[in-house]
């Protein structure tokens, strides 16, 4: 499990684009030292020996969750506009 702490970019690697494979996710609320956290689970593909497992898992404070939303909207601007509306 990952606790975000903060969020940076990176510039892009010219040629180093992996393709991932697709999953499942989920999400709950939870608590890390009595503050609220969003929790994302992604789980094993389907050709994983354990369906169903959850593979990784990220937590995210309030800090760091504005930090995610200021990412989305400059890498999703329209969705940006959209709040904003």
């Amino acid at each position: 499990m990952a606790y975000i702490k903060s969020i940076s970019r990176l510039a892009p690697i010219e040629g180093a684009h992996r393709s991932h494979s697709e999953t499942e996710c989920t999400w709950r609320e939870s608590t890390r030292e009595g503050r609220k956290v969003l929790q994302l689970d992604t789980y094993g593909s389907r050709q994983r020996r354990d369906v169903g497992t959850i593979s990784q898992s990220i937590q995210l404070d309030e800090q760091a969750a504005a930090e995610l939303l200021d990412v989305i909207g400059q890498v999703f601007p329209a969705l940006a506009r959209q709040d904003a509306e």
